[in-house]
């Protein structure tokens, strides 16, 4: 069992079992989740930097490979993902972090967690599809018509592919934030963590929004100093998001 987490809600609400669906909790919590992981960067920072460090240097080398790479990239970075939230029960639970840890989801669920990437490249091909036709449209009515009315033409439809773009890159990250620690931890399969990880996104689509406002200014701060930031905050929105899916479906 891991231990009490101080972070998770307090509310009224009981905390989801293992197998129940997710619970709603309160809007402060999505501040809460980023404190919780950061208490779990502190336990062991300079391990969690290592593996942050490893985890980009991998990144890095597939996005030198031509096509490939890319498609690798989103095929393991939920085997990633899923390695990274066991190492953060580990943490949590006040054992170690490992190397190790980074490649746990290799042999733990591998088949559905490369499932779940293949389900992701599916789902941003169907983003860009739309996005594509409308920015492809817009350009050709641009060019036919010229002048004013073809370049608002032009600046309309590229607003319209942003906005298009915008909501359902949202729909996918709420599908998939919680997908590989459902398959890890749960055992559940792709389909079936994308549904849960989807209803307890817009379970709580309050606190997420804090969570994204605040995830959104940490990473502006974080950029700053020539990137380096990334060191703590991309290891403390690793824990943040095992500390909001305890405090969504319950004890991991």
């Amino acid at each position: 069992m891991s231990q009490p987490n101080p972070f998770l809600s307090s509310g009224s609400s009981t905390p989801s079992g293992p197998g129940d669906g997710p619970r709603a909790v309160a809007a402060g919590q999505g501040w809460a989740w980023i404190v919780g992981g950061f208490e779990l960067f502190k336990k062991q920072p300079g391990m969690w930097i290592a593996v942050v460090v490893l985890l980009f240097v991998i990144l890095i080398v597939l996005s030198i490979i031509p096509i490939l790479g890319s498609i690798a990239a989103f095929l393991l970075m939920p085997v990633f993902t899923g390695g990274l939230m066991l190492g953060a029960r580990s943490v949590a639970q006040g054992g170690p972090l490992e190397v190790g840890h980074l490649f746990a989801g290799f042999s733990n669920q591998a088949g559905n967690l490369v499932i779940l990437g293949a389900i992701s490249i599916a789902a941003w091909i169907v983003v860009m599809l739309p996005v594509m036709a409308i920015v492809g449209f817009g350009a050709f009515f641009g060019a036919s018509q010229g002048g004013v009315s073809g370049a608002g033409g032009v600046g309309a439809s590229f607003m319209l592919a942003f906005l298009i773009a915008f909501a359902m890159s949202i729909v996918i990250y709420m599908a998939l934030w919680f997908a590989p620690a459902h398959v890890v931890f749960r055992g559940a399969a792709p389909v079936a963590a994308i549904k849960a990880s989807f209803a307890g996104c817009l379970k709580n689509i309050v606190p997420f929004l804090l969570y994204g406002i605040v995830a959104f200014v940490l990473a502006i701060v974080a950029a700053i100093p020539l990137g380096l930031g990334w060191l703590v905050l991309g290891p403390v929105l690793v824990g943040s998001v095992f500390v909001a899916f305890q405090d969504i479906y319950g004890d991991a």
